[in-house]
């Protein structure tokens, strides 16, 4: 018999492989995705103090009041408008993105895009 290949498992190591390299420092700190079938998540997190400086995601007011659906690339680039914005407000310009072992295709792509005009730099 085949075994099925679990492609959260696949997500799961691809994201430690990337954990391992990347850390977040307050002066860098690193933009964490989550990504489910429904939404999108994002933090801006300390990693040193063990801290979540900055988080938005597609179920915040703000997005909901503008899209119909919160899982597609619209509504992951206005996540990341927002979380650039309120990043901004916080000090925040310069950060390490990690991309949570998703491909960098389509909503990842977009919330990444989304932040970088709102002027976060990665």
């Amino acid at each position: 018999m085949f075994k099925k290949v679990s492609k959260n498992a696949n997500r799961l190591s691809r994201h430690q492989r990337v954990r391992n390299k990347i850390t977040g420092t307050p002066e860098r700190p690193r933009l964490n995705v989550y990504r489910s079938l429904t939404n999108i998540y994002v933090q801006l997190i300390d990693d040193v103090a063990g801290k979540t400086l900055v988080a938005a995601s597609s179920l915040d007011k703000e997005i909901k009041d503008q899209v119909s659906a919160t899982g597609n690339a619209e509504a992951a680039k206005l996540v990341g408008q927002l979380v650039g914005k309120r990043a901004l407000e916080k000090g925040i310009d310069t950060v390490t993105f990690d991309r949570g072992g998703n491909i960098y295709h389509g909503r990842i792509q977009a919330l990444a895009e989304g932040a970088r005009e709102a002027g976060l730099k990665f």
